[in-house]
């Protein structure tokens, strides 16, 4: 693989917007931070690793955090060539650096314990993998398809698992920054349900101003479900209403499985 010049921007990964990192983005940890991150860029197509950080002079606490493309920086050319078959196995495994800046930066907040997102370089100067080029690469590196163990399908029957198991992830982190909102002001509130296998099943939230909201205007609630979320499968339905000023507000957000009669009982409970 020839290295590419650190300006070049082959490709952008191609991803749904919710997965992106977002400037301001906030995490309860570096930890919660670094699997948001693998979770994009095994959607993206490319692998990471941690990079850099910085501590805070005084009292020695890490306060940046940076993780970026494995293929940021470049081979060191100083290091004894290897051999044709190592290089070609090199090649294979995607270890060849090509001064990629594709990144992510977060820093730990002020007060409390969340980490923001202050960085984010989305493109790349090198392709992106797809379960097909795994395939031709993995038959590069064992000499052949018979010798791979696995086909096409089965890493994206393995990719599709790796998706099903992040939705659990995804909605334990959710509850997470929730539990973070309730400790920074006791007005935020939240309630949740999970089925039989531990999926969340419904959920409601409201933050202290859209409960005042409530309070002053909420003679009068509409919701709607028509909000379906594919990737998760379920349906966001905002409670709003309209202040004053004729304006819409929200009193409220909920996700709910399905549009069944005890999913609208359960949510009219709180």
């Amino acid at each position: 693989m020839e290295e590419n010049s650190d300006d070049d921007q082959i490709c952008m990964p191609e991803v749904v917007d919710e997965i992106k990192p977002k400037i301001g983005m906030e995490f309860g940890s570096v930890d919660e931070a670094f699997l948001f991150y693998n979770h994009y860029a095994r959607e993206a197509g490319f692998s990471t690793r941690i990079n850099n950080s910085k501590k805070d002079k005084i009292t020695n606490e890490v306060v940046w955090k940076q993780f970026v493309c494995s293929k940021e920086g470049h081979t060191d050319e100083k290091k004894k060539q290897p051999s044709d078959e190592k290089r070609r196995k090199e090649r294979a495994r995607s270890q060849v650096r090509t001064g990629c800046r594709s990144k992510i930066s977060i820093v730990k907040a002020q007060s409390g314990t969340n980490w923001d997102v202050s960085a984010f370089q989305e493109s790349h100067n090198h392709p992106l993998s797809t379960p097909s080029k795994q395939i031709r690469l993995l038959e590069i590196e064992y000499g052949g398809s018979e010798h791979i163990g696995c086909t096409e399908t089965d890493i994206r029957n393995f990719e599709r698992d790796l998706k099903n198991e992040q939705k659990v992830i995804d909605a334990e982190t959710l509850i997470k920054f929730f539990a973070s909102k309730k400790e920074k002001n006791s007005d935020f509130f939240f309630i949740y349900e999970t089925d039989s296998e531990k999926r969340l099943n419904r959920c409601f939230w409201a933050d202290a101003v859209s409960r005042r909201t409530y309070s002053a205007f909420g003679d009068v609630v509409v919701f709607d479900t028509t909000y379906n979320t594919n990737k998760y499968g379920m349906i966001f339905a905002p409670l709003v209403g309209v202040n004053h000023h004729h304006q819409t507000i929200v009193f409220g957000c909920r996700f709910l499985s399905d549009e069944k009669t005890e999913s609208f009982v359960w949510l009219t409970s709180w």
